[in-house]
């Protein structure tokens, strides 16, 4: 915690916007609301000194989310007094975040309107990206996939091939899949179009995998997700904030979703891949294998708390205490 925090104040000393973007979405779970508020205060200054109206978006959604704290007026005053296309756009993206979609669908088309009307194709693509995340999210699959089709047709147009290429990854992973039917295979089948032409980007690669992950977890096919967080880790590793993704989100979800379903068998059977992949995590993945071992009733107690006395680290031994109370 204390680290965070350095890492905190030394991009807010710096003015590194994009550095306190990264570190606060990844570490806010680790800071007090004391520090928390701290943090924010200096981060809503520097956010509106440098115009990062992403930072700023950060900062209101967790004012809103975690203090319950409603700024949210400041932001629309600013919107009003600045024709901004990224000040509105992260306005209409707050919104979505803090759950009132109806009102982020309003502002979104609003916003695409002025743009059209502009002939800015890269902002409408944007847009319609984001409006199709909503329409996925209320379950509208097929007003999802309209809006898709709009922003692919326009990235085409744009020649903009990685951006093209991260929208199947979604497409697929989440509006095909989602949609139900027979498109459980069609959205794999997407995703597997876009593998061989994103085999030199690392993101793009972690992106599919996970969209992957989702799939198999989803028809409960756990230990074909886990082999897919392997990937998603492999090519995320190096302290990228993808690895956090991977293994904070995706690989715990699996894990804690075996622990509560008491699927022992398949954790302790599927962990050495992640104990041979990463060496650097071998006492965390040790300690996960034994304390499944230990609920299956294969090893004695003694041996699982030995195993986990290796863990130095306290964000690792906040996620084994977490598996150890799944079932609870």
């Amino acid at each position: 915690m204390v680290k965070n925090m350095e890492e905190l104040m030394k991009a807010i000393q710096e003015k590194n916007c994009g550095e306190l973007k990264r570190v606060l979405y990844y570490r806010v779970d680790d800071l007090s609301d004391e520090q928390l508020k701290e943090v924010l205060e200096k981060a809503e200054e520097i956010a509106k000194e440098c115009k990062d109206w992403e930072l700023y978006k950060l900062v209101l959604y967790y004012y809103h989310e975690i203090l319950g704290i409603d700024k949210i007026s400041e932001f629309e005053k600013l919107a009003k007094e600045k024709d901004e296309f990224e000040l509105k756009f992260h306005l209409a993206d707050l919104y979505y975040l803090i759950g009132e979609l109806e009102k982020s669908l309003e502002l979104f088309r609003g916003l695409l309107e002025e743009e059209v009307a502009k002939g800015n194709i890269e902002h409408a693509a944007r847009i319609y990206y984001s409006m199709a995340m909503i329409h996925e999210e209320i379950q509208e699959y097929e007003k999802a996939l309209e809006l898709i089709e709009k922003a692919e047709e326009l990235y085409e147009k744009m020649g903009d091939e990685r951006e093209l290429l991260r929208l199947r990854i979604y497409r697929g992973g989440y509006v095909t899949f989602e949609a139900g039917g027979d498109t459980y295979r069609g959205g794999k089948a997407i995703i597997a179009g876009v593998l061989p032409k994103i085999l030199e980007e690392r993101e793009l690669l972690v992106e599919a995998h996970l969209s992957f992950e989702e799939i198999f977890e989803e028809y409960e096919d756990y230990e074909a997700a886990l082999q897919e967080c392997l990937y998603a880790l492999v090519y995320g590793r190096g302290g990228t904030d993808y690895e956090d993704i991977a293994f904070g989100g995706a690989l715990m979800d699996v894990l804690w979703q075996l622990f509560l379903d008491d699927d022992f068998e398949t954790v302790y059977l599927n962990v050495d891949i992640f104990i041979e992949a990463f060496p650097e995590w071998r006492d965390f993945f040790e300690a996960v294998k034994a304390l499944a071992l230990f609920k299956d009733g294969k090893i004695e107690e003694e041996e699982v708390k030995k195993a986990i006395e290796k863990v130095k680290d306290p964000r690792l031994l906040e996620m084994l205490e977490l598996l150890g109370e799944a079932e609870l």
